[in-house]
C-alpha cells in the first residue's frame, strides 16, 4: 500500500505528458517552439523596430527619427508614416549601384568558392576514414581565430611590402611590387578565404551520403569515371551545392568588414553604404530602408535554400 501511494504521488511520464497535453503542448511542439522563440526574439522583434524606423522621418534629435504614433489630445494615436525613404533608394543612383555591385561580388565569390570547395569536399568525402577527421579539422581550424584578425592578416600578406611581393621580388620574378590590395582581387581573396568553409561543409555532408553502389553500377554499364561523375555524383550533390551557395551568397551580400579593409575606395557595396548612413550621415530612416530592401532581396535565395533543405531531409 505504501509503495502504491508513493507511485501515485510521483509525477510519472504519463502524468507529465497528460499535463502538457492539457496545456496544449507536446514533446514535439516544445522542441519546435525553441527555434521559433529564438527567431521571434532575435529576428522578428528587431525587424519590426527597423521597419518602424524605415517609415519615419529623420530629425536632429535623439533618437534621430520621428515617432510612428503621435497622440492627438492625449486620446487617439495618429499614425504618421512616409514612403519617402524607400522611394529615395530608387531616386539616388548610389543605392542601385551598391545593390548591383553587391550582387556581382557575392555571385562571383560564390562561384569561386564552389569551384574550389567542390574538389576539396569531394576529396575529403572519398578519403579514408582515418584521414577525414584531420582534413575536416583543417577546414574548421580558421574559425578558432577572430574573423577580424584573419582579415587583417591578409593586409600584411597582400600589401606592397607584404609577404607575397617581398617573396616574388626576392626570387627575382618581379622588379616592382604588384598591386594586390585595395582592388577587386583582394576583395575576392578575402571573401573566398572567409566563406570557403561554408561551401565545403554542406558539400561534404552531401557527398558522404552518396551510395557508392551507384558509381559501381555506372562503371559496370561502361561509364568512364568522368562520365559517371557528371551523370551520377554531380546531380545527386545539387542539394549540397545549393546549400553551400546560399551560405556563401547571403552573408557576402551584406559584408562590410572585408570591403572596408581590403577593397578599393571605388568598390561600393551595400553593407558599406548601410554603415555610412547609420553612423556617418545619421540618417536612420534611410539606413533602415536600405536594410529592409536588402532583406527583401535575399528572401528569394533564402526560400530556395529552405526548399532544397526540406527536400534533402525528406529524401533521407
Amino acid at each position: 500500500m505504501t509503495q502504491m501511494a508513493d507511485n501515485a504521488a510521483k509525477p510519472g511520464p504519463g502524468r507529465t505528458e497528460g499535463l502538457m497535453r492539457r496545456l496544449g503542448f507536446s514533446g514535439r511542439t516544445a522542441v519546435i517552439a525553441v527555434p521559433y522563440l529564438w527567431l521571434l526574439l532575435f529576428f522578428l522583434i528587431p525587424f519590426v523596430f527597423v521597419l518602424k524606423i524605415a517609415f519615419a522621418e529623420p530629425r536632429l534629435a535623439m533618437p534621430p527619427y520621428t515617432a510612428l504614433l503621435v497622440w492627438a489630445d492625449g486620446i487617439w494615436p495618429l499614425v504618421q508614416t512616409t514612403w519617402r525613404n524607400f522611394l529615395f533608394l530608387f531616386d539616388d543612383r548610389l543605392y542601385v549601384v551598391a545593390y548591383l555591385n553587391s550582387v556581382r561580388v557575392a555571385g562571383v565569390s560564390t562561384l569561386i568558392c564552389l569551384l574550389i570547395g567542390y574538389p576539396m569536399a569531394y576529396g575529403i568525402a572519398r578519403a579514408g576514414t582515418a584521414w577525414r577527421t584531420g582534413l575536416l579539422m583543417l577546414i574548421i581550424l580558421p574559425f578558432w581565430t577572430s574573423f577580424l584578425i584573419r582579415v587583417y592578416a591578409w593586409i600584411g600578406i597582400l600589401k606592397q611590402n607584404g609577404l607575397i611581393n617581398n617573396a616574388l621580388m626576392g626570387m627575382g620574378l618581379i622588379d616592382e611590387p604588384l598591386p594586390l590590395i585595395h582592388n577587386d582581387f583582394s576583395l575576392y581573396v578575402g571573401i573566398v578565404y572567409s566563406y570557403l568553409p561554408f561551401m565545403i561543409l554542406p558539400l561534404y555532408a552531401n557527398l558522404t551520403k552518396l551510395d557508392g553502389a551507384l558509381l559501381e553500377a555506372a562503371a559496370d554499364l561502361g561509364a568512364r569515371p568522368f562520365k559517371a561523375f557528371l551523370t551520377v555524383t554531380l546531380p545527386l550533390s545539387i542539394p549540397g551545392i545549393v546549400a553551400g551557395s546560399m551560405l556563401v551568397f547571403i552573408p557576402a551580400m551584406g559584408e562590410f568588414v572585408i570591403p572596408a579593409l581590403l577593397a578599393g575606395p571605388d568598390n561600393l557595396m551595400i553593407g558599406r553604404v548601410l554603415w555610412d548612413e547609420f553612423f556617418s550621415n545619421r540618417d536612420w530612416p534611410v539606413a533602415s530602408a536600405v536594410a529592409i530592401a536588402l532583406l527583401v532581396l535575399l528572401v528569394v535565395p533564402i526560400v530556395i535554400f529552405q526548399r532544397y533543405q526540406s527536400r534533402e531531409v525528406d529524401a533521407s
